[in-house]
């Protein structure tokens, strides 16, 4: 079913698990990604950056969510990650995303939610999730760049009012995290998270999902993160595939036979994931 953020993480809410939410840098590997999702038995969320929606254009990628989603019968949600612009989110609404996000991380708390509330309050009018930032994750993505010593953690008290005040769906935190971060791993602060999930309401979200120890997401997800994003990995897997699939073959072969094992690895590494996000060794909250 092609769905919403909020339906998603509220079931993943009450199963104690977290829901993938894999970025599409091409058309290619979507239908692998939602079909490695199926072959899990889960939700996933696909999002993708606002240049890449721009770049395949967002009502094709609506109508290739929502067909697969459909015929493959799974749940799946179609999210703009880390948008600015009002029109870029207004954009991706209008042409059927279920899910946007709002990135006002940079900007001052009280600018910050004023504009968080605006997103909120159309995306609201049309069935669409809304999740907003608090603190700055480091690294790259999509060309801006935050240093390591820009960061900004999130505080509790901060994110209660933020949550109340805008009426989003799901809240992305910094505890530590880094876009683009794949040749080593970062030491997310569990304390700082178990500080927030105690007084924020809505799920949490981990971004720079990459750079995290697997070791790490029985307590993240244990302690409130409900969706969990990964793009790197994809991004750097199936670039490598390829490049070695395209230098093995003659110019006149068929593409697709250098795309498919590109696909393929990014399938393998989607249903990786799903498997350590399900966090089947863990009780649900179904009694609470």
């Amino acid at each position: 079913m092609y769905t919403t953020l909020k339906q998603v993480t509220n079931q993943a809410e009450k199963l104690n698990f977290t829901v993938g939410a894999f970025n599409a840098h091409n058309l290619e590997m979507l239908p692998e990604m939602i079909r490695g999702a199926k072959e899990m038995g889960a939700p996933i969320i696909i999002q993708t950056s606002v240049d890449t929606a721009k770049y395949i254009g967002m009502s094709v990628l609506v109508a290739v969510v929502k067909e697969i989603a459909e015929t493959e019968m799974v749940d799946a949600v179609l999210h703009l990650d880390h948008a600015r612009d009002f029109e870029d989110i207004k954009e991706a609404i209008d042409s059927g995303y279920t899910s946007v996000m709002f990135d006002g991380s940079h900007l001052p708390f009280k600018e910050n939610i004023l504009k968080t509330q605006a997103v909120v309050k159309y995306a609201h009018q049309q069935g669409v999730s809304v999740e907003g930032e608090l603190g700055t994750i480091g690294g790259t993505e999509e060309g801006i760049h935050v240093d390591e010593n820009d960061k900004v953690y999130t505080e509790p008290e901060d994110a209660v009012q933020f949550v109340e005040a805008t009426g989003v769906d799901a809240l992305a935190i910094a505890i530590g995290t880094n876009h683009g971060q794949f040749k080593s791993k970062t030491e997310v602060n569990i304390p700082l998270l178990k500080e927030i999930n105690a007084v924020v309401e809505v799920p949490l979200v981990i971004h720079g999902g990459t750079g995290v120890k697997e070791e790490d997401y029985p307590e993240l997800i244990n302690n409130g993160i409900r969706k969990f994003n990964v793009g790197t990995e994809l991004l750097v897997n199936w670039t490598s595939t390829a490049k070695e699939s395209f230098g093995e073959t003659a110019i006149n072969t068929s593409l697709r036979h250098n795309v498919i094992p590109a696909n393929e690895r990014v399938k393998a590494i989607v249903k990786n994931k799903i498997k350590l996000f399900m966090n089947l060794n863990s009780p649900t909250n179904l009694g609470v």
